[in-house]
């Protein structure tokens, strides 16, 4: 039952898989509604699996597109599903306390009951999410390796309520500005620099090496370079995770509840096209804050960055002559030096801490964290216990 439940199930995702791409789309819900009815008439898949299978395509597709964005100079092809691998979630699996998990299956619509090989010990990892009602179960994967089945069970916690849920007022919170570079391609007002040089060398590798094997033209040159690209997808992804983990820290360090980040759809207009995979990081990055945030409960909003790279944090005074340098700034007023990127963060976080101030709506005081501190429109910098 099981195998013929995986048969249907890559039958299912490559029907999906190729509606979505005659149709260049890669949105679940969207492909959903182009792909369900196929995939329910030509597969024995209950509704739920159908629907798991269709996401699956969606996901390979937009996947697709993401490396695309590193490299416009090749072409991609359409995601074949073949591995032994099939989502289960909530509604086609269950989990029981005697260790044991019930699964859907294609055709008839009946489960089967299977015990989980844990391991003896009940001191064992798997004890923290099992045993604890603080865990629920997710979205989890069945594989068939070597004649044995695997299944890897998700959890994850509910959502938890936002860190400001208890403040008196929509406007009263910590903020954390974040700017957009490419020198540093993220820093913080509370002065956390993420370089842009890792990724900016390895990029430029993985571009020279393209460059030669676009140039030999082979079928085999040509299949090099999509592994390539998904080396560098992968890559890429790993530092901005560990980039968007920092940030995170320092926002839960410094006890804040928004992230303030410039709007995305600037730095699309002001970059030259030579910069677009720095685009595509950006939009990565924004993306990755914005869903591991949400599992803090902590909001990232979205500013607009018009000056914030010319205006003075001291005295307010903007011109383009403050930026001296692309690393420095100098107020051609009041003398305030500081690195261009840190300017830039804390502008970008300080116009949100007025959106706040000049909103009708008003009931509290923001502030802007700093390194060593807090500041607040009407009070001033208020330094750290």
């Amino acid at each position: 039952m099981l195998e013929q439940t995986l048969s249907e199930w890559k039958t299912a995702c490559n029907i999906a898989s190729y509606i979505g791409w005659n149709v260049g789309e890669t949105r679940k819900t969207r492909l959903q509604s182009l792909a369900y009815d196929d995939v329910r008439d030509r597969t024995r898949l209950g509704s739920q699996h159908a629907i798991l299978a269709i996401h699956q395509a969606a996901a390979a597709l937009a996947g697709v597109e993401e490396i695309e964005g590193l490299d416009e100079d090749y072409d991609t092809s359409r995601p074949m599903f073949t591995s032994d691998t099939l989502t289960y979630d909530a509604r086609t699996m269950t989990l029981f306390d005697d260790d044991s998990v019930s699964l859907a299956t294609a055709g008839t619509g009946a489960r089967i009951r299977c015990d989980l090989a844990l391991p003896d010990d009940e001191t064992g990892y798997q004890r923290q999410y099992l045993d604890d009602e603080r865990w629920e179960l997710t979205e989890s994967t069945l594989s068939k390796r070597n004649g044995d089945w695997y299944l890897h069970l998700g959890f994850r916690k509910p959502k938890p309520e936002s860190r400001d849920e208890t403040k008196p007022g929509d406007e009263d919170r910590t903020v954390l500005g974040v700017d957009l570079g490419i020198v540093n391609i993220a820093t913080t007002s509370t002065a956390y620099f993420a370089s842009g040089r890792e990724l900016r060398h390895r990029h430029r590798e993985f571009d020279r090496i393209r460059s030669g094997l676009q140039r030999t033209g082979t079928r085999s040159a040509h299949q090099t370079i999509q592994r390539l690209s998904g080396r560098e997808h992968r890559c890429v992804r790993q530092t901005l995770h560990e980039i968007v983990n920092n940030i995170l820290r320092e926002a839960i360090d410094y006890d804040c509840t928004v992230i303030a980040v410039e709007n995305l759809t600037h730095i699309r207009e002001r970059a030259p096209p030579a910069k677009e995979f720095h685009q595509w990081a950006h939009r990565k990055l924004v993306d990755l804050l914005e869903y591991k945030a949400e599992s803090e409960g902590i909001q990232v909003a979205f500013v607009s960055p018009e000056y914030t790279s010319q205006r003075c944090p001291e005295c307010g005074h903007t011109s383009a002559e403050n930026r001296v340098r692309q690393a420095t700034f100098e107020c051609e007023n009041c003398g305030a030096t500081a690195n261009a990127d840190y300017v830039g963060a804390k502008n970008i976080g300080w116009r949100y801490v007025r959106r706040g101030q000049q909103s009708s709506r008003r009931t509290g005081d923001s502030r802007l964290a700093l390194k060593s501190g807090t500041v607040q429109p009407n009070r001033g910098f208020i330094p750290a216990d």
